[in-house]
């Protein structure tokens, strides 16, 4: 994929006009106070790492809901800092061997599972139902209503996994990030613009930002449900982007203080860099951005790993 979006100069000082409803605020603040008790549960597994500790945690998420995530610990450790991530689309939490970084690096890491995700990939296979929707085409399942809209359900679980992470005695509670890439990212930018209590956020090629430009810009999926619908319902187009703007990443960012990290691809045609540079350039606490210059959604994989790993060390001493 060729360069396709406005150039890096201008994507710098990229600062769009986005829909920001006047209720925005008391939306979530409203949404996050009616739910109920946390009610964490932490069942010890044997996955045969003798150097990792590993809990399957379910813990109550929107309505109540039960929501699954790991939680790996150096075996044997005290009170560490901990990255809560987040997952991509499609993607549920797998199993416990594809998360050992962090913990091999002196960090817990809880791993919220995404409801009704992880359906369709037998590589990471989710083990959350979402009662209150499908197991596919999450983008557009209850877009007519923010009320009822999916997002609405995941961010307040992501929101509440912060807590599930603290209440485990070996966490930390004042030394915990968030993190995730694509959807993840997306899903860890609004934890940080709903939450004053973090001590970072790493939010790699964020998804769930600048939704407009992104459906009139590219075609490709995820945002391609957006289109599809708007194609079908043309008398609901003003409708669905009001609902989307409770839940866009950019208005997230505006609220959001804790130290950031994000990261960009510039040929990336799933989340298009002038949405991530949208979010950036909004973001309200410190924050820098990794820009990958040939890479697409992908942005730097695994090979930033070591300098997020730094990052972390500095912001949790």
């Amino acid at each position: 994929m060729p360069l396709f979006d406005l150039p890096l100069d201008s994507l710098r000082s990229y600062r769009p006009d986005v829909l920001t409803p006047a209720d925005f605020d008391s939306f979530w603040k409203d949404t996050l106070a009616a739910q109920g008790p946390l009610s964490p549960d932490f069942t010890p597994v044997d996955a045969g790492l003798p150097l990792v500790d590993v809990f399957d945690v379910t813990f109550a998420g929107y309505g109540g809901h039960p929501i699954r995530g790991w939680l790996l610990l150096p075996a044997g450790s005290g009170p560490v800092p901990c990255v809560v991530q987040y997952l991509g689309y499609w993607r549920g939490r797998g199993e416990p061997y594809a998360w050992l970084a962090w913990p091999a690096a002196g960090y817990a890491t809880f791993v919220m599972d995404s409801r009704g995700q992880g359906t369709t990939t037998s590589a990471y296979a989710g083990a959350t139902p979402d009662p209150g929707g499908a197991t596919h085409g999450m983008l557009t399942h209850g877009i007519l209503d923010p009320a009822g809209y999916y997002y609405r359900r995941l961010h307040t679980d992501a929101v509440r996994a912060v807590d599930a992470a603290r209440a485990h005695p070996r966490v930390d509670p004042a030394r915990v990030l968030v993190a995730g890439g694509s959807q993840g990212g997306g899903i860890a930018l609004a934890v940080a613009g709903l939450r004053d209590d973090l001590s970072g956020a790493l939010i790699d090629v964020p998804f769930l930002c600048h939704y407009r430009r992104a459906v009139e810009l590219v075609d490709t999926e995820p945002y391609a449900e957006i289109t599809r619908f708007c194609a079908a319902n043309r008398r609901e187009t003003d409708r669905v982007f009001q609902t989307l703007s409770y839940f866009d990443g950019v208005n997230f960012a505006a609220r959001a203080g804790a130290p950031a990290q994000f990261s960009v691809g510039l040929m990336d045609d799933i989340c298009p860099p002038s949405t991530v540079y949208a979010a950036f350039n909004a973001y309200a606490g410190n924050a820098e951005i990794t820009v990958h210059p040939f890479n697409g959604h992908e942005g730097g994989a695994d090979t930033t790993l070591r300098e997020k790993i730094a990052w972390a060390a500095a912001i949790t001493v």
